[in-house]
């Protein structure tokens, strides 16, 4: 029996999508196997962490499971279920994000667990072709790298199409006939007494179509499963949470359908020396008192490794900010970067010469006419 996906997340169950994100996403750092090498427990928390978001992230998955509970998703429509399972192993891969489940896989797995075994494809009209589902990964990458843009590289298995058949299951590579006794509709009337009634046509299984010769390489089922590599581009100037999409890179559909796409969600680290405020950047600097009162220049690095030198105006205050134009993060815009705001600190010196105190006891001692003038 499936665990409680809003327990296993430790949400409410009227929690929003960005609590449920947020919860996620705490979770399943803490968790993942890369941290826990060699933690079963740990494994075990992350598939069921995994397969909690699954459910609530999809909206009709989520109403299905606060209406029927685990029966949901009877017959093995877990939010994890599929075909070849996860593919991902114990990476942070999900599937369903729209792109093919929804309340029609529900009930075909409904009625197969009253042993319509044959029921699968008929929820949308037998042979007509489906769409693969969309895979999910994500990614953390530093401040750094997000100003630069990376390539970031995704291996992972996943059903594909099947080559030599076009994904039909054909041994000619050509779309199947249709099912003479259903007209490729997947169902069949039937009389039961006063009741009508319709079920998944025994003749075809529920396909709307039969495959009289099947291809060799994926016996009929028109997909086959691989490993894969996927080379994902990372914009120069990316934010946290961003979700980069590519299409046609997911699941294999069904009967020559469409693939899925490919989602990568991105999280940026913080910063030892940087905080980021949308295209700007944030660095913070103690300074001696005297370059704040008489004024002076200081050298900074950039995030991009350039010395800059920056004149400190006299007078500047403990907590003014210092601008110096272009040199934030990469806007998106050709050739357009946001700001870098230099924080001003102070420096308070613990240990002084006796001739410092005096020197600082005399300027105590001056007065001036100008009102806050210290």
């Amino acid at each position: 029996m499936n665990k409680n996906p809003y327990e296993v997340l430790g949400v409410a169950r009227d929690a929003s999508d960005t609590d449920i994100k947020k919860a996620y996403h705490k979770l399943v750092m803490k968790y993942h196997p890369d941290k826990n090498p060699g933690d079963k427990a740990a494994e075990e928390k992350f598939k069921e962490v995994n397969n909690a978001f699954d459910i609530l992230k999809d909206p009709q998955k989520r109403a299905a499971y606060d209406r029927y509970g685990d029966a949901a998703f009877a017959g093995g429509n877990g939010a994890s279920a599929g075909m070849g399972g996860n593919p991902f192993g114990n990476g942070a891969f999900h599937f369903d994000m729209g792109g093919g489940a929804g309340m029609e896989d529900i009930l075909r797995e409904a009625m197969r667990g009253f042993g319509f075994g044959g029921f699968e494809g008929g929820a949308r009209g037998a042979g007509a072709r489906t769409r693969g589902r969309d895979l999910l990964d994500e990614v953390e990458i530093s401040l750094r790298d997000a100003y630069f843009g990376k390539t970031h590289t995704v291996k992972f298995s996943s059903n594909v199409k099947c080559e030599k058949c076009n994904g039909f299951g054909t041994a000619d590579g050509k779309p199947a006939p249709t099912c003479s006794r259903c007209g490729g509709t997947g169902f069949v009337n039937v009389q039961r007494g006063f009741f009508a009634m319709q079920t998944p046509c025994p003749e075809c299984n529920g396909l709307g179509h039969k495959i009289d010769k099947k291809c060799p390489d994926c016996d009929g089922a028109g997909v086959v499963h691989k490993n894969r590599t996927i080379e994902v581009k990372i914009p120069a100037g990316i934010e946290d949470g961003a979700r980069l999409r590519l299409a046609g890179q997911g699941e294999a559909g069904i009967n020559g359908g469409a693939a899925g796409d490919f989602y990568l969600d991105v999280r940026v680290r913080d910063d030892a020396r940087f905080a980021r405020d949308g295209a700007n950047l944030i660095m913070h600097v103690d300074l001696p008192f005297t370059t704040l009162a008489l004024g002076g220049e200081i050298e900074v690095e950039t995030i991009d490794d350039k010395k800059l030198s920056v004149k400190v105006p006299s007078g500047t205050q403990v907590g003014e900010k210092l601008r110096v134009r272009g040199h934030g993060m990469p806007t998106g815009r050709a050739s357009s970067f946001g700001d870098l705001y230099i924080e001003i600190g102070i420096v308070i010196p613990t240990k002084l010469t006796d001739k410092q105190k005096k020197i600082l006891e005399e300027f105590r001692d001056t007065k001036s006419t100008k009102k806050g003038w210290f």
